[in-house]
């Protein structure tokens, strides 16, 4: 994609995007920022309160909150705030709202501990390894 396409793409709206496109688009930004071990869970059979999941890990506190920040950022100047934040200020679980889509940012120990890919093992895994430059 040449600058002036990548430009375009991230001025495009997201309002109204369908719940899978909004999530790579989470998965991208968090992605560029260095989170660790993103997964997405399509949970839309499993529960109400979402289509999917993003869960990513961050290093430490301050790193957890940079990546909400980015997010916040990102998908704000395309038009998407988040519905809600919570958990920014302890910064060891951090959970953005979109809607149809609720991003889980942990810290190793916090995401060890709560799990939720096995409290969600009904759910499906996307594969998102074409979205991710994992180190």
């Amino acid at each position: 994609m040449d600058h002036n396409t990548e430009n375009e793409v991230l001025q495009q709206s997201l309002v109204g995007a369908d719940p899978l496109t909004l999530a790579k688009e989470i998965i991208r930004v968090l992605d560029t920022k260095n989170a660790k071990n993103i997964k997405l869970l399509h949970v839309e059979k499993n529960t109400i309160i979402a289509d999917y999941f993003v869960i990513c890990t961050g290093n430490s506190n301050t790193q957890i909150r940079a990546f909400a920040g980015e997010l916040e950022y990102r998908l704000g100047l395309r038009e998407l705030p988040p519905h809600n934040i919570e958990g920014y200020e302890e910064a060891s679980w951090v959970l953005l709202d979109y809607s149809s889509v609720i991003v889980h940012i942990f810290n190793s120990e916090t995401r060890n501990f709560y799990n939720l890919e096995k409290l969600w093992s009904d759910a499906t895994e996307i594969d998102v390894s074409d979205l991710v430059t994992e180190k």
